[in-house]
């Protein structure tokens, strides 16, 4: 799976907030300044040869929709993340957040507890 520019991503998240869309809809949930119509459409033909998005033919205009869950895309990309910055160490990512003070001694424990409760299933 490619990985998603900024734009592509911003846009991403729209795509999948609406479901299913129109470029003018995308637009409309873009913060300003709002990127020309073209401009758009230009990305978002490009995310579906990446095969991240769908589209539907609507009498000369498209109706996109994800192609990919958000979930399976979040976790593609926090697998690279962790392979490519932690050493692919689930423990450097918990030990790294809690040395930027990120997480919360609370937040550790939630986590300890989740994953006892996991084991126990």
């Amino acid at each position: 799976m490619e990985k998603l520019t900024r734009k592509e991503e911003e846009i991403m998240q729209v795509v999948w907030q609406l479901g299913k869309c129109f470029v003018k809809e995308v637009i409309e949930r873009l913060p300003e300044p709002k990127p020309h119509y073209n401009t758009v459409s230009t990305i978002i033909r490009n995310m579906e040869e990446k095969g991240y998005i769908g589209h539907r033919d609507f009498g000369g205009s498209h109706q996109y929709y994800p192609a990919i869950a958000r979930e399976d895309y979040r976790k593609n990309f926090m697998t690279g993340v962790i392979d490519n910055f932690f050493d692919n160490s689930y423990k450097n990512v918990v030990s790294y957040f809690a040395r930027e003070e990120k997480i919360s001694v609370e937040e550790l424990q939630e986590i300890i507890r989740m994953i006892k409760e996991k084991k126990k299933k």
